[in-house]
């Protein structure tokens, strides 16, 4: 079963989204948040598998309460996973979708994204997948690329990688599914599986998404290259 926790400041958005899912035979809504401070307390009561984050909030926005959620306070149990954080918003490319990326958001989702996509979307970063479609990943590294961040990371955080790690690093950036990748490369879909944990064990990251931001960043993957 997974478990949600839905963070929302309309309150008709909680509950359709809250009745769409709890519709689902796998998915159960264990709380509801109007508001960051909120969705914090909630999600540590709670201990969701994934939280729906809107950006916009008042008291404390999505961004940071994904920030306070994905890295809690000490003396938290440590066998506590954390959860997956998926972001909403009304915007096709919002200002602060980078920024959720880094803090450790799964990916993010439209609200007026069709029901089955929303269901579809909660499984998908359940299953520790992000949630990032190749044309809004293409769009946020445009404005990346337009605007460099101060504090992108030296290529030199990929010296502990293989070179095959780096060549699946950059098919990750690209979007491609494991399966995908295990095609192009003409391995086993277990051995990218392999592959992908130890990139993620070596660069300290939770998921294909934090791994799209430190292609870009450490340049082993140019904006435009396709």
């Amino acid at each position: 079963m997974i478990r949600v926790l839905i963070a929302d400041d309309q309150s008709m958005v909680r509950a359709g989204f809250a009745a769409l899912l709890d519709d689902e035979e796998d998915i159960e809504v264990v709380g509801v948040a109007a508001n960051g401070e909120q969705a914090v307390r909630e999600a540590r009561a709670t201990r969701p598998d994934v939280v729906l984050m809107d950006v916009r909030m008042p008291e404390m926005n999505g961004l940071e309460a994904t920030r306070r959620i994905l890295d809690p306070p000490a003396g938290s149990p440590a066998a506590a996973p954390l959860p997956r954080v998926l972001m909403l918003t009304t915007f096709d490319i919002d200002d602060y979708v980078y920024e959720a990326l880094h803090s450790g958001a799964s990916g993010f989702l439209l609200k007026d994204a069709e029901p089955e996509d929303l269901v579809a979307a909660v499984r998908i970063v359940a299953a520790g997948d992000a949630l990032l479609a190749p044309s809004v990943t293409r769009r946020l590294v445009e404005r990346f690329a337009a605007n460099p961040r101060p504090g992108s990371l030296s290529r030199t955080r990929l010296n502990d990688l293989t070179e095959r790690e780096v060549e699946v690093l950059r098919l990750i950036s690209r979007g491609r599914s494991n399966l995908e990748i295990a095609q192009d490369l003409f391995v086993a879909e277990a051995t990218v599986k392999t592959h992908v944990g130890r990139i993620f064990a070596k660069l300290g990251l939770r998921d294909r998404a934090q791994a799209v931001i430190v292609a870009y960043e450490t340049g082993l993957v140019a904006p435009g290259s396709g």
